[in-house]
């Protein structure tokens, strides 16, 4: 795990020179909607799977309503939580994206010590479907920007994905050397399900 953990560093690292050019000269909007940015309360929900590590949830995250999210075309909350409930062990729903559709998370404060965010998805439809992962930051002059930080090829049983490096953590606009970031997920070619989205708060052990 702490080679994997190196490389996710090393990526970030990388990409930290496409990042530098959209340094933000003033605040926008995902400044002034950040939450607060103190030590959120953290799990090792991805203990199960050989990853030690401690996560928060992401704003909605639990996809148990659809508060804290924007839903386009389609997406919407139903019936049917991933199988481990590692949000609680009531939960009972998850996030619908059909095809065409996509959902954004509410805003979160990540820094250098958060490289990394992880979720569950499962595919519905469409053999040749994936869904991209972006990560929502502030450019120059606090104009929104996103990155592509991974692609889940996942079947159609409830998984774990794999971490993928939020690099926007590199340019902190906050306190604390925090960056307000939100997380957008968008199906290609079929429908997916989502559930449980977290960030790893590296830096708070």
């Amino acid at each position: 795990m702490g080679s994997i953990r190196r490389a996710l560093v090393a990526l970030a690292t990388a990409g930290a020179a496409a990042l530098a050019l959209a340094a933000p000269a003033q605040a926008g909007l995902l400044v002034k909607s950040a939450q607060n940015c103190d030590s959120p309360s953290s799990a090792r929900v991805f203990q199960q799977w050989l990853d030690p590590f401690q996560y928060v949830v992401a704003p909605g995250g639990n996809a148990e309503s659809a508060a804290g999210w924007t839903l386009k075309g389609g997406a919407k909350i139903v019936a049917g939580n991933e199988p481990w409930n590692v949000g609680g062990s009531g939960h009972r729903s998850s996030l619908l994206l059909p095809a065409g559709s996509s959902a954004t998370t509410g805003t979160m404060c990540a820094g250098i010590g958060h490289p990394t965010m992880r979720f569950f998805a499962k595919r519905n439809s469409g053999l040749l479907s994936t869904m991209t992962v972006e990560v929502v930051f502030e450019g120059l002059g606090g104009a929104l920007k996103s990155l592509p930080i991974g692609v889940v090829l996942g079947g159609t049983k409830w998984q774990p994905t794999l971490p993928y490096p939020v690099l926007a953590s590199l340019l902190p606009l906050l306190p604390g050397q925090m960056t307000p970031v939100q997380f957008r997920f968008t199906p290609l070619l079929g429908s997916w399900q989502i559930d449980d989205v977290y960030l790893d708060p590296w830096r708070f052990r």
